[in-house]
C-alpha cells in the first residue's frame, strides 16, 4: 500500500509530521497544490490508513512527567488467551506510552512516562499485580536526546 506514495504525498506527509496543526491552505501552499487537490490527497492518505489521526505534541517535563523508563518483560506464557489478557492489562495503564513485542532475551518492551520514582513504583506494582511475568528489568533515561522523530520518507 505505501509503495504507491508519490513525491507530492511524501511532501504532504513530511509537512504534516513537522506540524500537524497546519491549515489546509498552509499545507497546500507548502506542497504547491490547490486547497482542493491537497484536501483530496489528505482524504486518500487517511482512507488508506497512512495518516492515522493528528495529535498535539506536549512538553512532558512542563507537565511534570520527568521520568522516562524503558522496561523489558519476559514471560513463560505465550498462549493466545494469555496474550489477550496481557495486552489488555498493559494497555489499561495510562503511564505506559509505548508497548512492543520484541525478539531477543526479552519478549516485550514498554516505555513508561511518569512523574517520579514513586509514580513509577505505582506503575510497576500495577504491571506485576495481575499478570505473571518471568522477568522485569527497567532502565531509567537520564537524558532524552531524541524523541518522537518523524518517520523518514
Amino acid at each position: 500500500m505505501t509503495h504507491n506514495i508519490d513525491q507530492i504525498d511524501k511532501r504532504i506527509l513530511t509537512e504534516m509530521q513537522a506540524d500537524g496543526g497546519l491549515s489546509q491552505r498552509e499545507l497546500a501552499e507548502r506542497v504547491g497544490l490547490s486547497q482542493n487537490a491537497c484536501w483530496r490527497r489528505l482524504r486518500n492518505l487517511e482512507a488508506r490508513g497512512i495518516i492515522q489521526g493528528r495529535r498535539t505534541k506536549l512538553d512532558r517535563v512542563a507537565l511534570g512527567k520527568k521520568l522516562v523508563v524503558f522496561t523489558m518483560l519476559r514471560t513463560r506464557r505465550h498462549s493466545i488467551d494469555w496474550l489477550a489478557v496481557f495486552r489488555n492489562h498493559v494497555t489499561s495503564i495510562p503511564d505506559i506510552v509505548d508497548f512492543h513485542r520484541i525478539g531477543g532475551d526479552y519478549d516485550y518492551m514498554i516505555k513508561i512516562v511518569t512523574d517520579d520514582m514513586a509514580s513509577f513504583d505505582r506503575v510497576y506494582q500495577q504491571l506485576i499485580g495481575k499478570i505473571e511475568l518471568d522477568a522485569v528489568t527497567s532502565y531509567f533515561a537520564m537524558e532524552t536526546i531524541l524523541e518522537d522523530r518523524a518517520i523518514p520518507l
